[in-house]
């Protein structure tokens, strides 16, 4: 039988009290969220100090642990109450801080002992060398850079003792580790400050000037295409093995600013995939179907990023693209009666009587079927649920659980 590591670390992304309990109960060992200073994502619905309070009780009830991202580059008095907010972390319960800017490390390691402190992935933290000087300097984690390879996490595996942390799934930054002023420029929002506005993504007319006052297409004669400077997604789902037996701690999913739908579904089919490699490593067969869960989420195309190679220009999104099955998320259980077989729904897109659903839940968990009959919140027969968030029942054929998710095919 073949050696294997310990079993890594699910760490899921949490933009919201709401997304840090989805992800838990979907199966997150851990959540990382933004407090309302010193992150890197400035609308991402970050946490009041007294949200931090119920998301640490919710997730110590469900054995798993809370992060926060205070990641932020730091310019002259941008680490004005620094101290007191790590303070109030730690006093919280907090499980650690992930910061990338050395003042904020050692205003955190001053001020705030006892608080475990996490390398970001902004610190660029690409061989083992750097990991040993971290750990010297006392931090207990290192989120590794996205550029790094496979073959270069093996080394510094080896290498270090420190807690390896990277990222296997969501959104890749066009720029390297994420250092990017293209937002600054664009509109005027720092990027590493908290502001970025994602300007790789915007579609640009592609122009060749070969004078001040001339402009012409490069794709003259032929229809205009849209072009931009945005990266494909990452997806290391095929590649869970490799993660497992070079010796990676925490596996980490992006995305803060992401949908209950997204965070559940992503953190779902990694739990699923993660528990069947360590419970069996020897017989471990890749599931198609947790390929294709993911896709029913996707944003962009999916590759590897930089774990088997430098990306070329089919890891950028431009061109023609792959289609990609649409869904849409239109509901959440919230209660289920097994004697009626009648589910409590929050509506979360328009929905109705004929349209063919899907119930998912955790443990990877399907149901699908057929709307056949809807009532509102007072019982009285409709067709549809058209308003956002209302309170709805309709008749389930098996039974749903709380937090069971509803989508269907657009």
């Amino acid at each position: 039988m073949r050696k294997i590591m310990k079993k890594p670390e699910v760490l899921a992304p949490a933009g919201t009290l709401e997304k840090l309990k989805t992800a838990i109960i979907y199966g997150a060992d851990a959540v990382y969220i933004g407090g309302n200073q010193y992150g890197l994502r400035s609308r991402a619905g970050n946490f009041t100090f007294d949200e931090m309070r119920e998301g640490v009780a919710f997730a110590k009830k469900h054995h798993a642990k809370v992060y926060v991202a205070a990641n932020m580059v730091t310019h002259e008095g941008d680490e004005d109450g620094a101290g007191e907010f790590f303070k109030t972390l730690r006093d919280i319960g907090i499980n650690a801080v992930i910061v990338s800017d050395p003042a904020l490390i050692e205003i955190c390691a001053m001020e705030a002992p006892g608080l475990p402190i996490h390398l970001s992935t902004q610190a660029s933290a690409t061989n083992y060398e750097t990991l040993n000087f971290w750990h010297s300097e006392g931090l207990e984690r290192v989120v590794l850079a996205r550029e790094v390879s496979m073959e270069e996490i093996k080394e510094i595996r080896q290498k270090t003792d420190v807690e390896i942390e990277a990222f296997i799934h969501g959104a890749m930054c066009i720029s390297y580790s994420g250092r990017c002023t293209l937002s600054n420029h664009m509109s005027a929002r720092d990027a590493n400050r908290g502001g970025c506005s994602q300007s790789c993504r915007w579609k640009y007319g592609l122009f060749e000037m070969p004078l001040p006052d001339v402009r012409n297409s490069v794709l003259a004669g032929e229809p205009e295409e849209a072009f931009s400077m945005s990266a494909v997604d990452m997806s290391m789902i095929r590649h869970i093995p490799d993660l497992v037996e070079n010796g990676i701690d925490s596996l980490k999913i992006e995305g803060r600013m992401k949908s209950i739908h997204y965070v559940s579904t992503v953190t779902n089919v990694y739990r699923q995939a993660i528990d069947t490699y360590c419970n069996d490593p020897d017989n471990y067969e890749f599931q198609q179907e947790w390929e294709d869960e993911l896709w029913k989420v996707a944003q962009r195309e999916l590759a590897v990023g930089f774990y088997y190679g430098t990306p070329t220009e089919e890891e950028q999104l431009f061109g023609e693209r792959r289609k990609i099955p649409a869904y849409t998320f239109i509901g959440q259980v919230l209660d289920y009666n097994e004697e009626t077989q009648i589910a409590t729904i929050q509506q979360r897109n328009n929905f109705g009587i004929g349209d063919d659903i899907e119930f998912y839940g955790p443990g990877f968990t399907h149901l699908y079927q057929t709307i056949d009959s809807l009532w509102d919140e007072d019982g009285n027969p409709i067709d549809r649920a058209p308003r956002a968030m209302m309170t709805v029942k309709m008749k389930v054929n098996a039974p749903v659980k709380p937090f069971d998710m509803i989508r269907k095919r657009k």
